[in-house]
């Protein structure tokens, strides 16, 4: 690997002509688009659920919100990945910025006209949901042949830092500040956001299909149905010895950090006794974890392996769920929660890593909506969760207990982890 993306590895561009792409010349143009779209996402998240709360002050309908925005990952992944390997990933992107810049523009001048309403806001949430999984997906599986295979860890920690400090540390705000003065401009912004980054993956030069599984031209494979190719993109990950059991690992971590935040917020204001800037500092340190451990993710692979690595941030897990199911310090919970942020950030730059390499370019969409469907997935089932063992243990015990229930399950489940880990990754079978 190399430490600059001035200097991969050549990668070949999947393009017309054949030719190899300059290496890492387009990265700074994909990093800008990543950037630009990271800022209005941190601002349209923060300015959906306060514009549903100008409306209606039902609790089932302003979370019914998040289920809109969320619901495409469980409904569209794995048609996503299929469409990734079957078009021009460039124009993907592209095509659904664009889209969403309309949607967004559109929704901005409904609530300019005070003609907007929960169903409109619904439906533009599953819109804005359906377009974010296509560019998620896709923007994964783009890289390799953008920055080349080697370049790969050290664009991920880049590209996840941006992201990062874009939404958590400047959109959230921004979109806050937006708000005060008009509650249509937080979209107006989001969707000229959305549209600077369509117009900066258009100045990537070349195509970008997936490469033919013999070798042959760029997009040349023979079409099949769509569940043909989603089946073979499920038995290709389920049989891969090293990225199922990590697959399986991410859901259940992915779990459990749903289980501890469906309930954080009244964790927050009735166990550490915060109020509302409070919590948003305890929200904001994970950002702060995550940006470090963007940073640091190259340099940490390297030094400690990533077998090694995988293990010391499980560990760094179970520390940090303990101290909140045993502490009721805003100060030791902040700092315990920092550190889950850069051991989460760290675990993605390896695995995204790892997966962008293993995975036969034909197959890179679809293996990758298979495996952040399971992550992406578990989430939902972890809220679930959380909610009925808070309300059981609440009327058995205490309310006090039944907030910690959530964090006492995360530690057992990553002690589980841990093992199944152990079993499966060592310096010899994980790469690198």
């Amino acid at each position: 690997m190399t430490d600059s993306l001035s200097t991969p590895a050549p990668a070949r561009d999947p393009s017309a002509d054949g030719r190899p792409a300059p290496p890492g010349r387009g990265f700074p143009r994909l990093w800008a688009a990543s950037t630009a779209s990271n800022l209005g996402d941190g601002i349209t998240m923060i300015a959906f659920p306060w514009l549903a709360t100008t409306l209606t002050g039902d609790a089932f309908a302003i979370a019914a919100m998040g289920i809109a925005l969320r619901l495409p990952w469980l409904l569209f992944s794995l048609p996503a990945g299929v469409l990734a390997d079957r078009l021009d990933r460039r124009w993907v992107m592209v095509t659904m910025n664009a889209a969403r810049a309309l949607v967004i523009c559109v929704l901005a001048v409904l609530v300019a006209l005070d003609a907007h309403s929960l169903p409109v806001l619904y439906a533009c949430a599953l819109a804005l949901g359906f377009a974010e999984v296509m560019v998620d997906n896709t923007a994964q599986v783009i890289l390799p042949a953008v920055v080349g295979r080697d370049g790969l860890e050290t664009a991920n920690g880049r590209l996840m830092s941006t992201q990062i400090v874009t939404d958590d540390f400047v959109g959230r705000p921004l979109g806050g500040l937006l708000l005060g003065v008009s509650l249509a401009l937080p979209f107006a912004f989001g969707a000229g956001a959305a549209a600077l980054a369509a117009v900066l993956l258009l100045t990537l030069r070349g195509t970008y299909r997936a490469a033919a599984p013999a070798g042959g031209p760029p997009g040349s494979a023979p079409r099949r149905a769509m569940r043909a190719e989603i089946a073979e993109g499920v038995r290709w990950l389920w049989a891969h010895p090293l990225l199922r059991p990590l697959a399986l690992s991410l859901a259940l971590m992915n779990m459990t950090s749903a289980a501890v935040m469906a309930i954080y917020v009244l964790y927050a204001r009735e166990v550490l006794s915060v109020g509302a800037l409070g919590f948003a500092l305890l929200t904001a340190v994970t950002g702060a974890g995550g940006l470090l451990g963007g940073l640091l993710a190259y340099r940490v692979s390297r030094a400690m392996g990533r077998a090694r690595s995988l293990m010391l941030l499980l560990m760094i897990e179970v520390v940090a769920y303990g101290v909140g199911a045993l502490s009721s310090s805003a100060y030791l919970v902040g700092a315990a929660v920092s550190v889950t942020g850069f051991g989460a950030v760290l675990w993605n730059v390896i695995t995204v890593s790892l997966r962008q390499s293993l995975i036969p370019d034909h197959l890179l969409g679809r293996v990758n909506s298979v495996y952040r469907l399971l992550g992406w997935g578990a989430m939902p089932l972890g809220m679930a969760l959380s909610g009925g063992l808070v309300s059981v243990v609440e009327h058995q015990i205490g309310r006090e207990a039944g907030l910690r229930t959530p964090f006492v399950l995360a530690v057992a489940v990553i002690l589980g982890v841990m093992v199944y880990v152990r079993r499966h990754f060592t310096s010899r079978t994980l790469p690198g």
